[in-house]
């Protein structure tokens, strides 16, 4: 060897992936990006899994008679079917998009606890797991509705280990939610970029900041409650016994939690449809200062309107909660004239993210004057426990949570994998999805009004409601199969999908996830 030759250049081996090893980086990942993916995931296997169950309930309901279900089967489905949806599907998706966006858009780096925030998912998939695993048990799973009125969910009525993994469960994931809201007020109050005042902050940041205070006011009484409740069954507590007015103490404690919920859920997306819409009008959102007062107002309202869900109880003051009632809607109107507005003269193009917003106001606006008919003690004397207040009910969370997390997926699904989803398949989805929801949905409110009463496996067939049952049966099965080309859509896009080379593929976008990267770089 020379003096003037080179030392060999050791070209080191790419390392050997240890099997295993995106399992493990999975469980102990605090990336607010993945945890935000992993929340997405998660609330869709369980959305599937709410929507085979009401697949079930509404072949049951098909035709008159029991074709495959017996009464007790029935009520485990709507119970958990119900108990899925909102606070598996649901609640849990808000905190999918604000995982992963809100950090972008305030200029932070992570969120501001970033184990607590992998701590809260686990809580929440976990707590899920348990309720569902009431199935497993040889009484079956909870069968007393996803409100657990008492005494129905006492010990006596209700025996079983079914009913009290679903009371822990709930507290469970009860929890993970308190703890997730916890993060997101840190969060925002303190690691905002400099310059980034709060009336900078978009419409998003600003729902999900409200949303996680009404969690911090209500999610403990629903927590604090199913103590109460397991206490009554495990120890004989008497905390709601019938003899010392349980009974109505629990519908207090469930609907003091049960209506600022609805908000909860609608609140964020909300804030999805107020992110959507100027990009693709083209336009600043219209009445800034406006949407974030009537989010105020809605949050602030919606603790006093609890008991118009107990209008038939006799146990409280109407003219009030009818007033309260009717009074929310208003600060819900200012929304709906700011999202007008945005959209009045602007450059119009209809995407799928504008085409699920679309379908998300129009459903939300039927839902919203449904609403206002039940407010009037009158007709909720006659409408209570029908058919229309699951039709109204579905119309206001559907029509809300489901259009708008779609919505929120095609628009935000570039800037987490950097590729873009397919159009064509996007629109079936939508045309699928809208056609099918109000097919199973519009007729119900007629079915309520003729009578018919909800959490009833079966019915006569001289009560003449085999027609519409068995439109939105059909209906239901078109929204169950519009999934189909979304699950494909999100498969092939995420690997064959068109490559994202600019920072803000839409070309419209104002807030500043739209200036990073797609998919943004790993904290």
């Amino acid at each position: 060897m020379t003096a003037t030759s080179l030392p060999p250049v050791v070209v080191p081996s790419p390392r050997k992936r240890v099997r295993g090893a995106a399992l493990v980086q999975l469980f102990r990942t605090t990336d607010h990006k993945q945890i935000g993916v992993m929340y997405l995931i998660a609330t869709f296997a369980f959305f599937m899994i709410g929507g085979a169950m009401a697949m079930l309930i509404r072949t049951e309901l098909a035709r008159p008679g029991l074709q495959f279900m017996s009464n007790e089967q029935y009520n485990q489905m709507f119970t958990m079917h119900g108990t899925v949806m909102l606070l598996l599907y649901a609640t849990p998706s808000v905190f999918g998009f604000a995982n992963f966006v809100l950090p972008l858009q305030i200029g932070a780096p992570d969120v501001a606890f970033p184990r607590l925030n992998a701590f809260s998912f686990w809580l929440f998939l976990f707590g899920g797991l348990t309720m569902l695993a009431g199935f497993l048990t040889p009484g079956g799973a909870a069968d007393f509705g996803w409100f657990a009125y008492t005494p129905l969910s006492d010990a006596v009525h209700t025996p079983g280990a079914g009913a009290n993994l679903w009371i822990v469960g709930l507290a469970v994931g009860g929890l993970g939610t308190i703890l997730g809201a916890v993060n997101m007020i840190t969060t925002i109050v303190c690691l905002r970029a400099p310059g980034m005042t709060m009336w900078r902050m978009p419409v998003f940041t600003w729902n999900i900041l409200i949303t996680s205070l009404l969690i911090l006011v209500v999610f403990p009484i629903l927590t604090a409650a199913g103590v109460g409740l397991l206490a009554d069954r495990l120890i004989g507590a008497h905390v709601f016994d019938p003899a010392n007015g349980g009974v109505t103490l629990w519908q207090h404690l469930f609907w003091f939690f049960g209506h600022p919920e609805v908000y909860i859920l609608a609140l964020p997306f909300f804030g999805v449809a107020s992110e959507i819409i100027p990009v693709f009008a083209r336009k600043p959102i219209f009445g800034y200062k406006g949407l974030v007062w009537a989010t105020l107002s809605i949050a602030g309202l919606s603790v006093s309107v609890w008991a118009h869900h107990m209008y038939a109880t006799g146990a409280v003051l109407l003219p009030f909660f009818s007033f309260m009632t009717f009074l929310i809607a208003v600060p819900t109107g200012v929304k709906f004239f700011n999202w007008i507005g945005t959209m009045w003269k602007g450059t119009m193009t209809f995407e799928s993210p504008m085409l699920f917003v679309i379908g998300f106001l129009v459903t939300f606006l039927f839902g919203g004057l449904t609403g206002v008919m039940l407010a009037a003690p009158a007709l909720d004397f006659h409408l209570s426990d029908s058919y229309f207040v699951v039709a109204h009910f579905h119309y206001v969370l559907y029509g809300t949570i489901a259009f708008a997390t779609f919505a929120g997926v095609y628009f935000w699904f570039p800037k987490i994998t950097g590729r873009m989803m397919d159009e064509t398949l996007a629109k079936v989805h939508f045309w699928t999805t809208f056609i099918g929801f109000h097919m199973t949905f519009l007729v119900q409110h007629w079915l309520g009004n003729e009578g018919m009463p909800r959490r009833y496996a079966d019915y006569l067939e001289s009560d003449g409601f085999t027609t519409l049952n068995t439109i939105s049966t059909i209906g239901a099965y078109i929204l169950g199969v519009s999934t189909l080309p979304f699950i494909y859509n999100v498969f092939k896009s995420y690997r064959y999908g068109e490559v994202v080379t600019v920072d803000d593929p839409w070309g419209y976008g104002n807030s500043l996830e739209w200036a990073t990267s797609c998919p943004p770089p790993r904290h």
